[in-house]
Order: C-alpha cells, then structure tokens, then sequence
C-alpha cells in the first residue's frame, strides 16, 4: 500500500509501514482509560493502515473483543483494504465502526498504489454490515480534477448502493492539502501523479490548500448528494475553518457545544455507548 498524498512519506525514510509490538502496554493504558469511564472514540491507523497486518497478526482480535467487554469508548477501524475475515466471528457488542476511506477509482488507480478498488472495498463494507458492525465513510483526500463532480457522485451512489445509510455512524470530507516538503516527494516517488499541480494556496497552518471556493463549491456539491440518499446522516468536514463548515453544511460545529461532541453524540446513537 503505497499512496502518493500520504503525509506519513514525509515522517518516515523509506516510508514504510510500522507496526507495533507493545501488546500488554497497549492493553493496559485501555484498562485505565475504561476505568475512567468517559466517553472515549479511539482509532488505529495513525501509521499504518488499521487492517493490514489482520492475515498476520491477531490484533484486531485483540482490540475488537476488548472493546466489546465496556460500553463507554467506540473503537474505529480505518482501511482502503478488504481484509476483513477475522472480523466475521467476533463478538463486537456494536463497539467497533469499521470505516474505509473512499474515492474516485480514477485517484484509486493512479494515487493509491496497491490498495484494493472502490467495488472490493464496498463489498467489503457490506459484509461488515450484515456481521452488525457500525461503519463509517471518509473521503480524504478529496481530489480537485476536470470530471470529479461527476466521478464522486458515482462513487456516492455505489456507497448507498451496497450500504443501508442507517448504519453509517459518520461521512467525513476533507480536501486535498500538502505540507511543502511532501511536493518533491511525489515527484520523485510519483513521477505521474498531477494532484499537486492544482490551485494551490498557503494556509495558515503552511499547509497548501485548494482555493476555498474550490473546496466549498466542491463540498456542496457531494453535501447534496450524499444528503439525496441519507438525509439524517452526520457528515462532518477535516481540517475546515468556520466559514466553509458554514457555508458548505450550513452550521458550525459550535453551534452543537463543537465537533467531539457531534461525534460522541452519533456514537452513542449507532454504537449504544451508556452516557450514564
């Protein structure tokens, strides 16, 4: 698996994959985390895609059962594979969401080398669906190009093809944005790739970013859609300031007490967290 955007190339020489060891560690910060007893959404993946290493290893094993023993943390499992065959027999008690990350089979192909297609990773989806999983969607990186309205709308409308939106706990959207150092990377690594000759402008982050009409214009646009299919569903924005939220969702996430709170809430609804 080797994407072209992927920031962690920036982070890691060679940009290999990591995988860590530290099991009992790992089982004992959970330990006192649930003895906490607040309400905790806690992903795998940030180095590493979330289920790559399930033929290998039983970690999934270990953190889906885990997590299934309490009922205040949500455990999120992001991927852009179809490995997903441990995940059948486990008791999960709705505590794990299993997400994958989407996009366009044109930015699949030509940016996401050696990952699995938008079909495989649907029907992958689905699977997870009829085994009682809660699922999520992201569509990071969102990728500016002639015909990508078109190319996401298609996408959006397979997604609710194979998937029952009432089982969707989020849809996350988040444009396509680079640190500097990232852009001779691609170059050199990904000699093909066009996704960083676009309209680019420095944010205050110094990260580049399209144009905010750009992405706002975009944004509604597969709003809009994805609201055809799903009206109730929460789709929040990454990395996005007030005024597009605003002006692409039509609220703030202040105007909710802010964005984990949105998140807790639909976790609690699709995943039976006991707010107690």
């Amino acid at each position: 698996m080797d994407c072209s955007y992927c920031i962690l190339q920036t982070y890691f020489h060679p940009p290999l994959m990591q995988y860590f060891v530290n099991h009992d560690e790992l089982l004992n910060e959970l330990d006192r985390l649930f003895l906490n007893r607040t309400l905790t959404r806690i992903g795998t993946g940030e180095f590493t895609d979330s289920m790559i290493w399930d033929n290998l290893t039983d970690l999934s094993d270990l953190l889906v059962s885990k997590f299934s023993k309490q009922s205040r943390s949500v455990l999120e499992l992001k991927t852009k594979t179809v490995e997903i065959k441990t995940l059948r027999t486990l008791h999960h008690n709705h505590k794990t969401i299993v997400s994958w990350s989407l996009n366009t089979p044109r930015i699949i192909k030509n940016e996401e080398r050696h990952t699995s297609s938008l079909s495989a990773r649907l029907r992958a989806a689905a699977k997870c669906e009829s085994w009682g999983y809660p699922l999520g969607f992201h569509f990071d990186p969102l990728v500016v190009y002639d015909g990508c309205e078109k190319e996401y709308t298609s996408v959006i409308e397979q997604l609710f093809s194979n998937i029952s939106s009432r089982n969707i706990v989020w849809i996350s959207l988040g444009t396509f944005r680079f640190v500097p150092a990232l852009k001779p990377i691609i170059q050199e690594r990904f000699p093909n790739s066009k996704i960083i000759y676009g309209e680019f402008i420095s944010g205050l982050d110094g990260k580049m970013r399209y144009f905010k009409p750009l992405r706002i214009n975009l944004y509604k646009k597969i709003v809009s859609c994805i609201r055809d299919y799903a009206p109730d569903v929460l789709i929040y924005l990454c990395m996005e300031d007030d005024e597009v939220w605003q002006k692409s969702l039509g609220f703030v996430p202040s105007d909710h007490g802010d964005l984990s709170k949105i998140l807790d809430k639909s976790a609690i609804k699709h995943c039976g967290l006991d707010t107690s």
